[in-house]
C-alpha cells in the first residue's frame, strides 16, 4: 500500500514493538531490561527486537563477547517515533483512563504538566481541520487519489450542509 499510516503500522503496529520504542526512548537498552519492564516472553521479545532492527527503528550493539551479549540503540528513526509515543500517551489520557493519568508529560524546568498538540513545524499552528487537510501527494496511486477526492467532496458536502444551517464549521 502507498498510505504512509499502512506501511507505518506494518512496521510497529503490533503492540509489543510500540512498547518496546516506547522503553528505548526511556532510555532502556538491555534485553533484560525490556523483559523486566514489559513481562514479555524471551522468544517474543527477540522476535520483535528483530522486527524493529530490521525497520530501522533500533541498532543491535555487541556489548559482550564472553558471553555474546547486545544492546538495543535507537537509530534516527527511533528517535523520530517519539512524537507518535507522546500523541498515544496524550490520547489514552484523554479517553481510557477514568480513574486519572498513570504517566503525564511535564515541563522538566517547571514540572508544570504539558498537554501534547501536533502542530505544523514552520507556522507552529495546530493541525486541525479546517485549516490543515489530507491531501494526495506526489508519489500517490491512482487509489489513493480517488480515495482523498472522495474525503475531499465529503468534508466539502458536510461544511455545505453546516453553512445552510447556520452553524459554524469547526
Amino acid at each position: 500500500m502507498d498510505c504512509p499510516i499502512a506501511r507505518s503500522l506494518d512496521r510497529v503496529g503490533e503492540w509489543w514493538s510500540i512498547l518496546i520504542l516506547r522503553d528505548a526512548l526511556g532510555n532502556m537498552t538491555r534485553f533484560e531490561e525490556f523483559q523486566k519492564s514489559l513481562a514479555i516472553a524471551p522468544n517474543m521479545l527477540t522476535r520483535r527486537l528483530n522486527v524493529l532492527v530490521e525497520a530501522g527503528f533500533l541498532e543491535r550493539r555487541r556489548y559482550s563477547d564472553h558471553p555474546p551479549r547486545h544492546e538495543y540503540a535507537l537509530t534516527d528513526r527511533g528517535r523520530d517515533f517519539r512524537p507518535v509515543v507522546i500523541a498515544l500517551l496524550a490520547f489514552g489520557n484523554r479517553h481510557f483512563a477514568p480513574e486519572g493519568a498513570s504517566v503525564i508529560i511535564v515541563e522538566t524546568k517547571s514540572g508544570a504538566p504539558a498537554d501534547p498538540v501536533l502542530v505544523d513545524r514552520s507556522t507552529g499552528c495546530p493541525l486541525v481541520s479546517p485549516e490543515f487537510e489530507l491531501v494526495a501527494g506526489p508519489a500517490a496511486s491512482e487509489a489513493t487519489k480517488a480515495r482523498m477526492a472522495a474525503r475531499a467532496a465529503r468534508l466539502a458536502q458536510g461544511r455545505s450542509q453546516l453553512r445552510s444551517t447556520g452553524e459554524v464549521a469547526s
